[in-house]
C-alpha cells in the first residue's frame, strides 16, 4: 500500500515551519519519519501536507550541563547514544536508547520525535516521565514547556498541538545519591518490547529515600510507580513483592505476541531486577564520593 496523495513543504527556517503549519490544519511534521512514514504506508495516517524540518538549522544539538541533558529535534537516536557526556551526565538515557530498534534506524529516527509520538511500547516516552523531564515546542503564537506529566494524554496521544513544532526535550541529569537501570525483554533485538522495565532509586546509606518504575508495553500511557515504601527494606523478599505492588497500576493485555499473563510475569520479574540494579548502583555511587 502506498500513502495517500499529501503536499509536501521543505521551509529553511523554524518560522517559515510555524507558519505552513498554522495555515494547514491538516499537516503532520517530518523528522527522522521512522514511525510516521509505516503509518503513511499503512495509510493509518493520511495528512494533508508534510512540513519536513530536516533543513531547520540548530535543531541537531546534544547539549550537556551540570543540571541534564538537552536533545534537540534532528538529533538522531544514534548521536544522543554516542554523547559519552550524556551517558555520564544521565545514563538512564543511553541505557534506554540502545534498546531502540535496530542501528539503522537509529541512525534516522529523532529522541525528541519518538517521544511526541507518545507510544507506551516505546522506550523513550517513559524515560521521560521517570526523570521528570520535558519538551519545549513553538508555535507562530511563541514557545512553551510541556513537563512530561503532561505529555501523554492517551494511545499515541500528546498534547503538542497540530500547530507546534517540539523544539527540544530536556532529561535532567542524575541526582547524587541516584542510581538507574533499564532492561526489557522482546521477543527479537530490536523489537517492540513485550516488556520494559526502567528504575531510578536514590539512597543515603543503605537506605531508600525514593524509588520509582517507569513501564514499557504494559499499560496505554507510559506509567511511572512510587514504590519507596515497599522498600523499606531492600532484600530478595521485598525486591519479589514489587510485581505486586505495581501490577494493579498497569494494564498488561494480551496480543499476538504475548499472553496479558505473561506479561504479567515479566513486570514481575524485571521489576525486581532493575529495581535492585539501580539500589546497588546508587550504593556504588555513594561510596565512590
Amino acid at each position: 500500500m502506498k500513502p495517500a496523495p499529501f503536499d509536501y513543504h521543505r521551509p529553511g527556517s523554524l518560522a517559515e515551519a510555524l507558519a505552513i503549519l498554522a495555515g494547514e490544519p491538516g499537516a503532520k511534521v517530518l523528522a527522522g519519519g521512522q514511525s510516521l512514514v509505516p503509518l503513511l504506508s499503512m495509510r493509518l495516517a493520511a495528512p494533508a501536507a508534510l512540513v519536513d524540518i530536516n533543513g531547520l538549522p540548530d535543531l541537531d544539538a546534544v547539549t550537556v550541563t551540570d543540571d541534564g541533558v538537552r536533545v534537540g529535534a534532528l538529533a538522531r537516536h544514534a548521536d544522543v547514544l554516542a554523547s559519552t557526556a550524556a551517558a555520564e551526565r544521565q545514563p538512564l538515557l543511553g541505557m534506554a536508547l540502545a534498546h531502540v530498534a535496530h542501528a539503522t534506524i537509529r541512525n534516522r529516527g529523532t529522541t525528541v520525535g519518538s517521544l511526541v509520538h507518545a507510544d507506551a511500547a516505546s522506550e523513550l516516552p517513559v524515560v521521560l516521565r521517570l526523570l521528570g523531564g520535558s519538551v519545549d515546542v513553538a508555535s507562530v503564537g511563541g514557545t512553551r514547556t510541556i513537563a512530561a506529566d503532561d505529555l501523554y494524554l492517551g494511545p499515541l496521544e500528546s498534547s503538542v498541538a497540530p500547530d507546534e513544532i517540539a523544539t527540544s526535550a530536556w532529561f535532567p541529569a542524575l541526582e547524587p545519591g541516584a542510581g538507574v537501570a533499564f532492561d526489557e525483554v522482546a521477543r527479537r533485538h530490536g523489537d517492540y518490547a513485550l516488556c520494559g522495565v526502567a528504575a531510578v532509586v536514590r539512597v543515603e546509606g543503605d537506605r531508600v529515600v525514593s524509588a520509582r518504575a517507569g513501564f514499557v508495553s504494559v499499560a496505554d500511557l507510559p506509567t511511572v510507580v512510587d514504590v519507596t515504601d515497599a522498600l523499606t527494606t531492600v532484600d530478595a523478599a521485598a525486591l519479589a513483592d514489587l510485581g505486586d505492588v505495581v501490577l494493579p497500576h498497569l494494564d498488561p493485555a494480551d496480543d499476538v505476541h504475548a499472553t496479558a499473563d505473561y506479561r504479567a510475569q515479566l513486570v514481575r520479574v524485571l521489576t525486581a531486577r532493575v529495581v535492585g540494579t539501580a539500589y546497588d548502583r546508587a550504593r556504588e555511587r555513594g561510596t565512590a564520593r
